[in-house]
């Protein structure tokens, strides 16, 4: 008995001093900006914590909302929701944050907290480079073709100025004319999903 308990205490110790590091390590201030399924407008925009331990995602949002994604499957990026619905992450940030993708909404994490006037402390973050609109904000010019069938909506986009330069994985990357700042649509099923801003001009080089 007294050397099992000798043992618990010790665990105890470990784990007391542990835990804190954990959290500190992993947990980063950031901007998130979410979006009920199908729409281009966004319910919930503020600063936020994401935080992922072995695989797990947190994500705390400014109004006390959280979501917690358990990894599912062995292939990474798909996860299940706090009430084991399917959700899964999704590309079109690059380094300047993470898509996901919700059963009834998604979620734009955003490294850059620039725009609340905070540090995200997170190293992986960087500061736009030029005066193009942040990475992930919606093109006002171009809001109405969200949800339009592709093939119909691209003629639009050309005659409102849009230049396109390529496309990948569902992906297309288009110049703005008279700014010159790059655009990124997504095409789900045949419909654009997202038409945003990209955040950076390199994104727009073929």
């Amino acid at each position: 008995m007294k050397s099992s308990n000798s043992f618990l205490a010790v665990a105890l110790a470990i784990a007391s001093l542990s835990f804190p590091v954990s959290v500190k390590a992993d947990t980063v201030n950031a901007r998130c900006d979410v979006f009920p399924k199908g729409e281009d407008r966004a319910t919930s925009s503020g600063l936020c914590t994401f935080s992922q331990r072995q695989g797990a995602v947190s994500i705390q949002l400014e109004n006390g909302r959280s979501y917690d994604l358990l990894p599912s499957g062995n292939r990474p990026g798909n996860y299940r929701d706090q009430t084991g619905r399917a959700a899964y992450r999704q590309a079109g940030l690059g380094d300047k944050g993470q898509i996901y993708r919700l059963a009834t909404e998604s979620i734009f994490v955003y490294w850059d907290t620039a725009p609340y006037g905070q540090n995200s402390g997170n190293t992986n973050g960087r500061a736009a480079a030029s005066r193009q609109p942040d990475a992930g904000t919606t093109v006002a010019r171009l809001r109405d073709l969200v949800g339009a069938r592709a093939g119909q909506a691209e003629n639009a986009v050309k005659r409102r100025g849009y230049r396109f330069v390529k496309s990948s994985s569902g992906y297309s990357y288009w110049l703005e004319g008279r700014t010159n700042y790059c655009v990124t649509i997504l095409t789900e099923q045949g419909r654009y999903q997202s038409i945003i801003y990209t955040g950076g001009p390199g994104d727009c080089q073929k």
